[in-house]
Parts: structure tokens; sequence; C-alpha cells
């Protein structure tokens, strides 16, 4: 481990802390604290028309597969970036992230302190439907030094004033022990990414960036007219983006070093980025595989001892298994959060491309744009919508008879499905399997 010099140079988080206070005192001493102080509309219960939701941001622990060694410890007896000697309960890896706590106590709020979750929550709001977010920071538990503030950025939103874009040097950010309610109004449907905008390239990949999708306004105009579900992916006007069942692709990595040294106290040189691990909704290969773990206590229950089941995977809750039975049209939301480009792949199943970047594929004259494709290619940021149709049930996958037909979701990119140092398959990796029969979709990635 390299020691410190006792003069270092000005860091990025000492940079992006000197502008957030130069901004605070541009805008005044009232005007922030003013807007932060005023209670949120979910907690006051207000009367306020459109969708109501709260998240509290903090710090917390999940579950990588493998091993990362910390290079130049001994041989005989390694010591590890993954799994960090701090982690409890199965866990291996530190993060930041939020937490939904919609109508929620004060208490079990607070209480959410330490256990935030990854990937963050998946929202979705109608078109047309106003938004009213709350963010409250509770603090960072293993890191109390950290006085972070933190913002939700929906990436790629049209039309956000920069009060509500969450981009801390011409917005506002949310300082620890705060609220702050976010509004937007959504015109514009497709799937989107929302993330913490204060010093963004650490807060995002610590984990602290979800899915958010709007449902266009065809859903409740055109009902089952256009497609016997009445859910579309855009407005089409000729049920074409018709589906029925929907699931979020949330891609992200973790650099084992950079989460080690968060949870250490070192700084991270940032131009030594490498992943160790390669991620779909917060989980690796085979964790990518289980289901969701909304059925178990998310630690809602805060007395003593009642904030944690043991469960490695409790706070990535977000199953990435795809379902289906034949001929169901499949809407999956493809979404990279992470810093590198990942190509995701499905041998014998084509996937019909309808949206990029919250776009609807047709042009103005009405002209259908879309294609087809076993893979996509997403940078950085952006987003794709893809449908397929579920192939006829063929009686079960091999010899063994699991009772479902499963094909392969995957990064094209093999040196990303690897387990860490560890043995064995990990990474960017899940499945699809088509069921005869299946009981119908009540909310995404179930």
């Amino acid at each position: 481990m390299s020691q410190q010099s006792p003069s270092r140079k000005l860091t990025r988080r000492d940079f992006l802390k000197l502008g957030a206070g130069a901004l605070a005192a541009a805008a005044g001493a009232r005007f922030i604290p003013t807007a932060l102080n005023k209670p949120s509309a979910a907690r006051a219960g207000a009367q306020t028309p459109g969708k109501i939701v709260r998240l509290a941001a903090s710090d917390g622990w999940i579950k990588v597969p493998g091993q990362v060694v910390i290079p130049g410890s001994d041989p005989l007896t390694p010591k590890y970036f993954s799994p960090d000697p701090l982690a409890p309960n199965g866990r291996t890896t530190y993060m930041f992230g939020f937490r939904d706590v919609t109508g929620w106590t004060e208490a079990e709020v607070v209480a959410q302190k330490g256990l935030a979750q990854h990937t963050a929550p998946m929202l979705w709001v109608n078109q047309g439907e106003e938004l009213y977010l709350t963010l409250t920071n509770v603090g960072f538990v293993l890191r109390p030094d950290l006085i972070d503030a933190h913002s939700v950025h929906w990436h790629g939103f049209r039309n956000a004033i920069p009060y509500f874009d969450g981009v801390p040097q011409t917005g506002v950010s949310v300082p620890l022990g705060r609220d702050f309610v976010y509004y937007y109004n959504p015109r514009d449907p497709g799937t989107y990414m929302y993330h913490c905008h204060v010093e963004e390239v650490e807060h995002i990949h610590m984990g602290m960036g979800g899915s958010i999708f709007i449902r266009p306004a065809q859903n409740l105009t055109a009902g089952a007219t256009l497609y016997p579900s009445g859910k579309y992916a855009y407005n089409d006007g000729d049920g074409l983006t018709g589906y029925d069942r929907e699931f979020a692709i949330v891609l992200s990595e973790v650099w084992a070093e950079m989460h080690w040294n968060n949870a250490h106290i070192q700084l991270t040189e940032w131009t030594d980025y490498h992943a160790d691990f390669y991620m779909i909704n917060g989980r690796a290969y085979p964790d990518t595989l289980l289901p969701n773990r909304y059925d178990i206590d998310l630690g809602k229950q805060f007395e003593p001892g009642k904030t944690d089941t043991g469960d490695p995977l409790q706070y990535q809750p977000i199953s990435a298994l795809i379902t289906a039975k034949p001929g169901e049209r499949v809407l999956l939301r493809f979404v990279n959060l992470g810093y590198e480009v990942q190509t995701m792949a499905v041998d014998e199943i084509k996937m019909t491309v309808v949206g990029k970047d919250a776009s609807h594929l047709k042009g103005r004259d009405g002209t259908n744009l879309y294609y087809e494709a076993n893979a996509l290619r997403l940078a950085p940021g952006e987003t794709f919508d893809a449908i397929f149709t579920a192939p006829a049930f063929s009686g079960g996958s091999g010899a063994s008879g699991l009772g479902y037909d499963a094909y392969s979701l995957y990064n094209r990119n093999y040196d990303n499905l690897t387990n860490g140092n560890g043995t064995g398959p990990g990474g960017q990796r899940t499945e699809i399997r088509i069921y005869p029969v299946l009981d119908p979709q009540l909310t995404p990635n179930t």
C-alpha cells in the first residue's frame, strides 16, 4: 500500500466540494437551506396530484463472486480487495446506493442508514403523470467522516430545469440529514436511467443509479384495441410495440480496488480503472438466475437485530432472470450504467429494436425504423428497448427435464463473463426461460 504524501495534490473530491461551496455562497445562504427545509409532499401528506416516491441515500454492502488479491500481498497469507475483510454476513463489497422508502415512517427511513441496495429501485410513471420524488440523505455508517451531498439526475430527461436536474454545479444537491423534493412532468415515453450527480464518477460507480421508465399514453387511450395486453413501449399507433412482459437489464461494473479504497479511507487513482466484476441488475452470474428478493425483509424492520436477514443478496433484490410463455412478446429495457462499452447477445432469438435513448424508432413521416438483431452494443449512458416473441416450448432444457427451455443472454466479450480471480463463470450472463404455463406479469422483472 503506498503512503500518502503529507502535502497531497488537490483531489477531484476536494475540487467538487470547493465548487459546491462556491455555488452555495453565490446562491445566497438563505436559498438552499430554505428549499431543503421544506417537508416532502410524501411526508407532509399534502394532497398532491401524480405519483409520489421517496428514496433514501446511504451506504451498504453487496455480494460479488470470486476474489481480487491486493497486489504485493504475501502469497501465503494474501490480502484481498474482494472479499473485503470488513464485509458482514457473507457479503464482499462496500457500496453507496438508494432505497425506496415511500410511505415509511421517519424512524424507518432513518434506520435505512447502512442498508442501501444495488442497483437502485426501478421506477416508472405514466406519460403526463406528475412525479414528486423526495430524496432523503440519511448519511453513511461505515464512513461517518464523509458528509457527501447527493442528488437525483434523471439522465436523458427532456425539458428538465436546472433546479430539478440534480447537477450540483447548476442546481441543488441534498446535504446530510436533509430532504429535497424533485418535480417532473414526463412527456416522452421510453427507458431512462437515474443516478446521483454529485461526484458522479465515484458515486455512480459505487452504485447510486438505476432505471426509470415512462409508460406511453397509448396504454390508457388505446387499451387492448391495438395489442391484447394493452401495454406498449411507445405511442406507436399500430400496436407493434405491444408487449406482455417487461424486464429491465441494467448493466454495471465493480472495480474492487476502488470499493475497498472507499471502505478503508484511501484515495483512488481513476486512471488505473479496470473492472473486476460485471453485473446485471446488481448481480453477477450465477446469482443473476435467482428470484427477486422482494419477498423477504429488506430492512424495513428497524428494531435492533431485525434489519438484516443474513441473506447475501438481501440488498441486491432485483432478479435478472427473464421468463415468458410461448407466443408472448417480451420487452427488454437495456440500460448501461457502467463505464465500458458492452455487447449483450442472445442466441436463437431475434430481438426487434423499437427504441433507443427513450426515442421511438419511427420517422416523422411514420416510416418504421425498427430493426432485428441478436446482439446490442451499449455505450455508457445508452438505453435500448428491444422486443422478442417467445419461441414454442420444446419440452424442457436437455435430458434433465427442467420444465422450461433456456436461452442464454450474455455479454459477447467473454472476458466479461469471468468470476474475478475465482474459478467458474460469472459476470453479465442470465437466461431467458420459456415455460409452457405462466401467470401474468404484474410488475416488471417478475
